[in-house]
């Protein structure tokens, strides 16, 4: 098994019972942390960051005939068998879609669950900005178009 997340700890460690649980109980082989589902304590920060990513999820939902909350989640987990499949290209922001796409093309079983969520500002490092939202939008648009 896999686990993506980010370095910066916005995401916590502790939770990684939570994000391999469905693995592990056989029920998926995609697992994505959502902030947003469940009851988990989340810092609230940016307005237009939450809109961002909302209208990015319901992009990659209608591309992909998916149901998830949060595709921009840097907390997701998969199994060996997932990671042999994958031929991940993309750096920076454009790994959430084309991993979020590509999974869903491979038709995995995907599992959704609530996770914590302790976002940094800008002045605490934070680095995403709406250029990354753009590369966002065309990693979604160019990953769909290329199956």
């Amino acid at each position: 098994m896999f686990i993506v997340q980010d370095a910066d700890l916005e995401y916590n460690p502790d939770e990684y019972k939570l994000v391999l649980g469905p693995i592990l109980g056989k029920k998926a082989d995609v697992v994505f942390g959502s902030r947003f589902v469940g009851n988990q304590p989340h810092r609230v920060l940016y307005f237009w960051h939450y809109v961002g990513n909302k209208v990015i999820t319901l992009l990659a939902n209608v591309l992909t005939n998916l149901n998830l909350t949060d595709i921009e989640t840097c907390y997701k987990a998969f199994t060996l068998s997932v990671a042999k499949k994958l031929k991940l290209r993309e750096k920076r922001f454009g790994f959430e879609p084309e991993f979020t796409i590509k999974v869903a093309q491979m038709k995995m079983r995907i599992y959704e669950v609530g996770i914590s969520y302790s976002g940094r500002s800008y002045s605490e490092g934070k680095k995403i900005n709406w250029k990354d939202g753009l590369w966002t939008i065309w990693s979604l648009l160019k990953y769909t178009a290329l199956k």
